[in-house]
């Protein structure tokens, strides 16, 4: 549980009056007269409820040292080890718990008492060490994570370190299963005083034990049954109703059953004005520093975790009776303390919940804590604690700091506390002087150092906020503030670029005009030159010209990729329309429904992929005769048509999978900041880019105007292909293809089936699916591109939104980041409230930028929902798209 005497409450104000929590425990013990009677028979024991489940803990991982509680003491003075070993000893001696060993009776548990031997204690010199200081740290930490044997034992070890001739460390290492923090007090001042006779000569000046840990294992079996254990089961069964299991506060590093229990820790510190500011507060509400700083604390995770039911716990010392409190022994209860935090409450109305819930756990704490584990029937996981997975304790002023000796020996802290964690965060605060100082501990396995000090920064932001003005609602909170603020919003979207103010067409203009005999379009054996395309594409606007398309004007475009798509879709342009893409896979009830909401007359197609056209719409048949010859007779010179970058490039339809499709409506300049002057991919006459997507799906948008716009080559890559990943390498190695993109599901079968497939290219695009992180090793491994680049955007972002290149897959990686934003995009990830948040905490990605579409063709109203105002754009009017 904890290895902290003090826990829970913490004091009204500056002046140390007694915490009301601590008065109400000390009432409630005081009024119980009931002593615990000591065992008729030395047979084995019952194991207490706390010792069982760490027992089964144990069984579920033997060796773990998770629950190992480690204290190293510096001693300085001349030491007389005699003396120390003999106290240490007899400490062993008074607490049978010490002796105890964990066996089965029938399959049950129980407790069983060895005789009393002298205690061990390993002597190590370090006298002759290179650095005696570094070697003792190395030793404490290794010892305190060395395994112990429940049924073997001895589950206390006792090693002394000799830096120096007056210079020592003493390492105790107990298992959690006999001892808490209030047990190591407890020690420390026996073997102090012991010390201190024995040293002189004297015998030991310490009383006999009224009573045994054993003793309290089989009263407290017998005491909490009954209406008493259903009064307390009651409450706990009420207020835990529903809980969440696991606080989903994002890791660095994946779960995992086998990452180890290593700690780390950050320490800081609040500032005295924020220290009395939270001390005045408490006093105004009623409430004591513990619940000021909990309520903060839980509105931090909750905002961290993306939750607004957040379970914190706290430890208790759990000795409630007069007869326990000079034992060592488990006797640390933890009281699960659950707050909701929905409803936008302001800080003083969160304090009062924080309070009552508070008062409520501290009447009922008598319910071990894995006793309720077991009655809620928790699901056990190896990768997380039960029902809790953080901790807050508030350390009295005082709790602590009487300083002990052994004789002349002084005697203080070393090294870094306990290095196995029990919990994913640990959080204490303790008072000492005007300040507030803190201490986060938590599992290196999941957090990075740095997100920890973030972390810490952000409480000390949320405390601040709720001291000065407590009443402001929780949604006004901003964590984001001075050089984090600026590179969360300014540095990491710094993507601005200069861009061409032209259509897309007018851009494919001056590619055909700087080398009209480039090769425009691979396709099986045709090579379309990019100066035949600009004549071609000229006739086909010319014809729609006067078949009424001009700006604006919408025409479908029902074909599969080849020449014939892409002259269709420069036509349309060229006339000043947009164009609406259609599969001609796509069932007629589909085709209906996307050319009648587009507003779609005149439909682009062939006599292959036009049979499932409705009669709603016209069909230009491209193939036919009549139409080659009314082409023929149309001038080659571009006609005289109005343009400009914010108009309408073409109208591409959702899949409907959640809902009615929707078409997003996208302007030339989105996609001219796609493939022009971008950092994602330097496009050029140098790459050659295949099209193997349909036309209906947004990356053709990419893969024909990243090439056409840029005097690269468009290779063609038939939907047979594709299907095929051995024949998919083939043609990419045959093409001399550059640049290809993928879906994340083809990715992870070419991957699998033919890994080295993409290894003649030297970009490779994936995304659009989750993604498999083993597939990426595989090709990175077996395959790679030159760059390999995770790629993700909606279709109303225009294609892509963001990028990352990935260049190696951690073995633990659960995922692919998606990266940062493309040129002249923005990536924010903001709150319900509309405010960022910062790095790893999670909200919902929004997108800014030349990226976004116009919006939703016909529906205003949900334009109007997705398509927000963007604060942190600067520009009138800009807008922010909800993904």
């Amino acid at each position: 549980m904890s290895d902290r005497p003090t826990a829970g409450a913490g004091q009204l104000s500056s002046s140390r009056r007694q915490a009301l929590l601590q008065k109400i425990v000390r009432e409630r013990s005081s009024a119980v007269q009931e002593r615990i009677p000591r065992r008729s028979s030395g047979d084995p024991a019952p194991l207490s409820f706390a010792q069982q489940r760490l027992w089964v803990v144990d069984r579920l991982e033997p060796g773990s040292p998770a629950y190992n509680m480690s204290y190293a003491l510096r001693l300085r003075g001349v030491l007389d080890v005699a003396a120390l070993r003999a106290s240490l000893g007899e400490v062993v001696r008074r607490h049978e718990t010490l002796r105890t060993v964990f066996g089965e009776r029938g399959g049950t548990p129980v407790q069983i008492v060895r005789p009393h031997a002298p205690a061990a204690l390993r002597v190590v010199d370090l006298h002759d060490a290179p650095d005696a200081e570094a070697e003792a740290e190395r030793l404490a930490a290794a010892e305190a994570l060395l395994p112990f044997d429940l049924a073997r034992g001895p589950l206390l070890r006792c090693t002394l370190l000799r830096l120096a001739g007056d210079d020592h460390v003493l390492l105790l290492t107990m298992h959690h299963i006999v001892s808490d923090g209030w047990s190591r007090s407890v020690l420390v001042r026996e073997a102090s005083a012991l010390y201190g006779a024995f040293s002189r000569g004297e015998p030991s000046p310490l009383p006999e034990l009224p009573v045994q840990y054993a003793d309290f294992a089989v009263w407290q079996r017998g005491w909490l049954g009954g209406e008493r254990l259903e009064a307390q089961l009651g409450y706990w069964r009420e207020k835990l109703r529903g809980a969440p299991p696991l606080l989903e506060i994002p890791t660095d590093r994946p779960r995992g059953a086998g990452q180890g229990p290593r700690t780390a820790r950050h320490e800081f510190t609040l500032s005295p004005g924020l220290s009395r500011g939270l001390r005045e507060l408490s006093q105004r509400q009623g409430a004591t520093l513990f619940m000021t700083v909990l309520a903060g604390w839980q509105a931090l995770l909750g905002r961290w975790a993306g939750q607004d039911d957040v379970l914190v716990g706290t430890p208790v010392a759990g000795r409630s009776r007069r007869e326990t409190e000079g034992l060592i022994g488990f006797f640390v209860n933890l009281l699960a303390l659950r707050t909701e935090l929905g409803g936008d409450p302001a800080w003083d109305e969160l304090l009062g919940r924080v309070r009552e819930t508070s008062l409520g756990a501290y009447d009922h704490q008598d319910l071990p804590f894995e006793r309720l584990v077991e009655e809620l029937d928790v699901e056990r996981s190896l990768t997380h604690s039960p029902l809790v997975q953080a901790v807050f304790a508030l350390h009295r002023a005082g709790a602590d700091d009487e300083r002990l000796r052994l004789g002349d020996v002084e005697m203080e802290p070393f090294g870094g506390g306990e290095r196995a964690a029990k919990f994913d965060l640990d959080l204490v605060v303790g008072e000492a002087g005007e300040a507030l100082a803190g201490t986060l501990v938590y599992r290196s396995a999941l957090f990075e150092a740095a997100t920890m000090a973030r972390l810490a920064a952000h409480l000390e932001t949320v405390l601040e906020t709720m001291a000065a003005d407590p009443a402001r609602r929780l949604s006004e909170l901003s964590l984001l503030r001075g050089a984090e603020r600026a590179q969360v919003l300014e540095a990491w979207n710094a993507t601005a670029a200069v861009l061409p103010r032209a259509c897309v067409h007018e851009l494919f203009t001056e590619q055909a005009a700087r080398a009209p005999h480039a090769p425009a379009v691979l396709y099986r054996d045709q090579v379309v030159g990019y100066g035949e395309l600009e004549r071609r594409a000229n006739r086909l606007a010319r014809l729609l010209a006067s078949r009424g398309v001009g700006p604006e004007v919408r025409v479908g475009v029902c074909l599969e990729r080849g020449v014939s798509a892409v002259l269709a879709m420069l036509g349309v342009l060229r006339a000043g329309g947009a164009y609406v893409p259609v599969a001609p896979s796509d069932p007629a009830g589909r085709l209906r429904e996307v050319f009648a909401d587009a507003g779609v007359r005149l439909v682009l197609t062939d006599a292959a992929a036009g049979a499932h056209l409705p009669d709603s719409v016209e069909p230009l048949w491209l193939d036919a005769p009549e139409t080659a010859a009314a082409l023929a007779e149309m001038p080659e010179g571009a006609p005289e048509v109005p343009s400009d970058p914010t108009q309408l490039a073409y109208v591409i339809y959702t899949s409907g999978s959640t809902g009615r499709p929707k078409g997003v409506a996208v302007a030339h300049a989105s996609v001219v900041r796609l493939v022009r002057n971008t950092n994602y991919l330097p496009f050029g006459p140098g790459e050659r880019i295949a099209h193997a997507s349909n036309l209906a799906f947004d990356a053709a948008t990419f893969e024909v105007w990243g090439a056409l716009l840029n005097g690269g080559s468009l290779a063609v890559v038939e939907r047979e292909t594709t299907l095929s990943p051995a024949a998919l390498a083939a043609e990419l190695r045959e093409r001399g293809v550059t640049a290809l993109f993928v879906t994340t599901a083809l990715f992870n079968r070419v991957a699998h089936e033919e890994p080295g497939g993409f290894g003649t290219l030297r970009h490779l695009l994936f995304g659009g699916e989750a993604v498999d992180p083993a597939s990426v090793r595989r090709v990175l491994e077996t395959g790679a591109p030159g760059r390999l680049l995770h790629v993700y955007g909606p279709t109303e972002t225009t294609t892509y939104a963001s990028w990352q290149w990935v260049r190696e897959v951690a073995p633990d990686a659960a995922t692919v980041p998606i990266g940062g934003p493309l040129g002249n995009t923005t990536l924010y990830v903001l709150d319900a409230g509309g405010e960022a948040l910062p790095a790893g905490v999670p909200g919902e990605l929004h997108v800014g930028g030349l990226a976004l579409a116009r919006g939703y063709l016909g529906e205003p109203g949900t334009t109007a929902e997705k398509f927000v105002p963007d604060p942190f754009g600067g520009a009138p009017g800009a807008r922010l798209y909800r993904t």
